[in-house]
C-alpha cells in the first residue's frame, strides 16, 4: 500500500506585496516537519512540490532538515528522494494554489489594484483582520459557482485540475518503480488538498471550502494508493508543530 502525503507550504508572505514567498516562520515549519519524520523514522521514498516558490521552498527546507537528522548510521541515510538541482524531476504544476489574485479582483472590479484594496482596509481598526475577511468573502463567491466564466480557473476547474495532479503522482510512483510500501511526499497548497480530500470524500465544492479554512501550514493529509484506489487515511495532522509550544501553528 503506497503512502501520497499531502503536504500544505510554511506559512507565507500573507498581507504582503508578494504572497508567494515563505515567512521566517514558514521555513522553520518546513524545517520542523523534516527533522519530526527524521526523527521518528518515517521514511520518505520521494517528493514532489507544485512549481510556485513557497511550495518549493518548504520542499527545500524540509529536505534539509530531513537529511540532517537522519544521520549517517540509519536506514534512510543513503536516500534520494529528492534532487534540487534538478526541478523537472519533481515539480507538477497541477499541484500549484489557484489565482487568489483573480478570486479577489473578480469579487469587486475596486481591489484591480493595492491602492482599491489598502483604502478598504484602512477602514477597519485591523487592517490584516478585514483583509482576511474580504478573502473570505471573494472564496465564498468562487466556491459558489454562480459565476464561473468570471474566473481565469473556476472552482469546477480547479477541483479537476486537483484530481489530475492526483493521477500524476500516481504516473510519477509507477514511473520511479516504487514498491507498493513506499511513502511520498508532495509540498502543495490548501486549495489542492481541500479538493483532493473532498473529491475523496465524494463531497463538493462547500465541504472543500470548509476543510481549505482548517489547514494548517505544514499540515499533512495521507492518502493511500491500494491498487490504484485512493483513500483518506488522515487529514491535517501538524503534531510537529507542537515540539516548542503552540506558537508554530498558523493557517496563513
Amino acid at each position: 500500500m503506497t503512502t501520497i502525503l499531502l503536504a500544505r507550504h510554511g506559512q507565507a508572505s500573507f498581507g504582503q506585496e508578494n504572497y508567494d514567498q515563505l515567512s521566517e516562520l514558514g521555513s522553520i515549519q518546513a524545517q520542523m516537519l523534516g527533522q519530526h519524520y527524521a526523527t521518528t523514522q518515517r521514511r520518505i521514498d520521494a517528493i514532489f512540490t507544485g512549481s510556485l516558490v513557497r511550495q518549493q521552498d518548504s520542499a527545500r527546507h524540509f529536505w534539509e532538515s530531513y537529511q540532517s537528522s537522519v544521520g549517517t548510521d540509519s536506514d534512510m541515510a543513503g536516500l534520494s528522494a529528492i534532487n534540487l538541482n534538478d526541478p523537472d524531476s519533481y515539480v507538477l504544476p497541477q499541484f500549484d494554489e489557484f489565482n487568489h489574485k483573480d478570486v479577489l479582483i473578480k469579487s469587486n472590479p475596486a481591489f484591480g489594484s493595492r491602492v482599491g484594496i489598502a483604502a478598504e482596509i484602512a477602514k477597519a481598526e485591523v487592517p490584516v483582520v478585514r483583509l482576511a475577511e474580504l478573502f473570505d468573502t471573494a472564496m465564498q463567491r468562487w466556491h459558489a459557482g454562480e459565476n464561473d466564466s468570471d474566473y481565469i480557473e473556476s472552482w469546477l476547474q480547479f477541483s479537476e485540475r486537483a484530481k489530475q495532479a492526483l493521477e500524476q503522482v500516481r504516473l510519477q510512483i509507477s514511473k520511479l518503480q516504487l514498491d507498493r510500501d513506499s511513502t511520498v511526499l508532495v509540498f502543495t497548497s490548501g486549495g489542492i488538498i481541500a479538493a483532493i480530500t473532498a473529491q475523496l470524500l465524494q463531497q463538493g465544492s462547500s465541504t472543500a471550502y470548509q476543510i481549505n479554512k482548517s489547514l494548517v501550514n505544514t499540515g499533512v493529509t495521507s492518502v493511500t494508493l491500494k491498487e490504484q484506489r485512493a483513500r483518506l487515511l488522515s487529514l491535517n495532522e501538524y503534531s510537529h508543530l507542537f515540539a516548542d509550544g503552540k506558537r508554530f501553528v498558523t493557517w496563513r
